[in-house]
């Protein structure tokens, strides 16, 4: 179980660095990238465990090190597909309103 909190930490960490750093942070809120890391990566702990990587002391990091790295990944992921795609569309919908006046 603390394997869990853990993981669950260090994704959300990273879900709210990749929040932090994205130019266009204003576009979505801070729990986006850290609740799609932190779904991620423990998916992935799921997968890990029921496969059975946890068994023997020569793959036990795997679970641990896997998980994290997928949080990560899944954070900026987020936090760069959604802020641009939403910053595109704002400017976009900001530009047909003064072309209108």
């Amino acid at each position: 179980m603390v394997a869990v909190v853990i993981i669950a930490l260090t994704a959300g960490a990273f879900g709210a660095l990749a929040w932090a750093v994205d130019k266009y942070r204003s576009t979505f809120g801070a729990v986006l990238p850290a609740g799609a890391a932190i779904v991620g990566a423990l998916v992935v702990w799921m997968i890990t465990m029921a496969i059975g990587l946890d068994g023997s002391s020569a793959t036990a990091w795997i679970p641990w090190i896997l998980s994290m790295a997928v949080g990560g990944v899944v954070a900026w992921a987020t936090a760069g597909f959604v802020g641009r795609t939403r910053h595109a569309r704002f400017v976009q919908r900001t530009t047909e309103i003064l072309a209108m006046h």
